[in-house]
């Protein structure tokens, strides 16, 4: 077993790593920019490292100086948490090289499953139901053209070398495709670095599930059921639960949908902890969407359910461990979800909001679980995701789940800047979310921020502040993104070639 474990990271996903570490007697190893030199995580851990300026290409993207703290400190292995290096198989690569274990897949799923196109081919060889779509990049918007008119409308235009809603346009005519192509591939060559283009059939008022796997070194897999992750503002997550209000109750379509889940793990030559997801219509009809190759923001539901440790599974797996569960011997406990809290205000189209917390009370009682890596006094810092906390609830039922998770969401005060608090609370009295009657674009098209008792920004100096924080995110993750298009560019001929005959997200 490892004895120290440097945390690639930063936030409440650092806090949760090294907490898990601490109970398997593990010591730990932060690192931090210049803005997080006060932060939770670094104070935590046993030992911290300065690894450069704020921007995170200065710091938290730097492969060189995160292995020079390793081999300093005496790691053992590299747990790199969502985003940032998380899906970056050159930094697996090094660790390997370095003599430092990754904990994640091999680097190899990594590339396959990161490149969109190829991730389709190799899941319509193995049988994994896939949307019909182009088999690879559409060379100019004649042939995209053709696609649509063949297949049908509405169809969807996506970036072939990312995620995250970069790069996506919805085309529902054929007067509309030249202006999706030329917006989708100009969003896909600024967060990219790589203009390809490929085309699917639009699936109408999808749901986003997701099934999450693991598997050891040895080929050995289990799946721990599915989440419903339908509940997206730009294609970003902030309300997840399990189970699927629409899959439980049809036992045929989970089997199902976890047996595909598991073929497509074996397809891209998993091991670790990985989560695939997939598209469900209405009829619950499943086509896979993509296979995150990373622990995933919202796996705090699942531990809820199953009462397995996702982080500590992926220690042990990456120790050379085999599997400890069987298939059959994995039990389902109650309903959970998890809120996605942002230091963003909803009633000014989400803007960022920057600046120290003033006030910070977290909520506790039976069945409730926060994952944060703020307190009180702590200043949320420009160049990053501005995600506060996870609040988690689990209880025996959905409606149980709605009513602990409200009780919680008027325990939660946070002082001095704007919060999604507010959203969550509206969001939870909505007669179609209380009967699970959601879909990716319910917040989107049908929902009003109404009544939320969230303040507008009350001078110019308040609005200006928060409009430079909303372009040093952005420019923050440009700067990830282009590192992240370079690998893509590297391996876009590669993609070709195998399929001639897809932050990240931020966090």
């Amino acid at each position: 077993m490892f004895r120290k474990i440097l945390i690639a990271n930063r936030g409440e996903i650092a806090v949760r790593v090294i907490r898990t570490c601490r109970e398997m007697g593990i010591r730990t190893i932060a690192v931090y920019s210049e803005a997080d030199r006060t932060a939770k995580h670094v104070r935590v851990a046993d030992e911290a490292f300065a690894i450069g300026a704020a921007p995170a290409t200065e710091s938290y993207l730097r492969i060189e100086r995160i292995l020079d703290v390793a081999r300093r400190a005496g790691a053992e292995a590299i747990h790199p948490g969502y985003g940032f290096l998380s899906e970056n198989p050159d930094f697996a690569e090094a660790c390997a090289r370095g003599g430092i274990k990754f904990i994640g897949p091999p680097a190899q799923a990594i590339r396959s499953m990161g490149i969109k196109t190829r991730a389709r081919e190799i899941m319509a060889a193995a049988g994994v139901p896939v949307v019909p779509g182009t088999p690879s990049a559409a060379r100019d918007v004649e042939e995209a053209a053709a696609f649509a008119n063949k297949t049908g409308y509405p169809v969807m235009l996506k970036a072939a070398a990312g995620g995250g809603g970069k790069g996506m346009r919805l085309v529902e005519s054929p007067k509309d495709i030249a202006g999706a192509w030329a917006q989708a591939q100009g969003e896909a060559r600024q967060a990219f670095g790589d203009d390809a283009v490929y085309v699917e059939k639009a699936i109408l008022r999808p749901r986003h599930v997701e099934v999450q796997v693991l598997a050891d070194e040895g080929g050995n897999f289990v799946h721990l059921g599915e989440r419903e992750c339908s509940l997206q503002r730009r294609h970003q997550k902030i309300l997840e639960e399990t189970p699927s209000p629409l899959v439980e109750g049809n036992p045929r379509v989970r089997r199902d949908l976890c047996r595909a889940a598991i073929k497509a793990a074996r397809a891209a030559g998993y091991a670790n902890a990985g989560t695939v997801e997939f598209l469900m219509d209405a009829e619950c009809r499943f086509y896979f969407l993509e296979m995150n190759t990373r622990l995933q923001v919202e796996h705090p539901v699942t531990e809820l359910v199953t009462g397995i440790d996702l982080v500590k599974e992926q220690i042990l797996i990456a120790a050379g461990k085999k599997l400890r569960f069987a298939p059959d011997g994995i039990r389902f406990s109650g309903h959970a979800m998890e809120c996605r809290v942002y230091a963003e205000d909803p009633r000014a189209g989400f803007l960022p909001s920057p600046g120290r917390i003033a006030r910070l009370a977290l909520p506790e009682g039976p069945g409730i679980r926060v994952d944060s890596g703020a307190e009180e006094g702590w200043t949320v810092p420009l160049e990053y995701d501005p995600l506060i906390a996870k609040l988690c609830a689990w209880a025996p039922t959905r409606d149980e789940v709605i009513a602990r998770l409200r009780r919680a969401l008027q325990e939660f005060v946070v002082g001095g800047i704007a919060t999604t608090l507010g959203f969550f609370k509206q969001l939870l009295e909505d007669p179609r979310f209380q009967a699970g009657d959601i879909d990716t674009g319910l917040l989107e098209q049908g929902f009003s921020m109404g009544t939320v008792k969230t303040a507008l920004p009350r001078d110019e100096a308040r609005l200006a502040a928060m409009l430079a924080a909303v372009q040093a995110s952005r420019d923050s993750q440009r700067n990830a993104s282009e590192l992240r298009g370079q690998r893509a560019s590297r391996w876009k001929a590669h993609a070709r070639l195998s399929i001639a005959g897809h932050g990240g997200p931020s966090r």
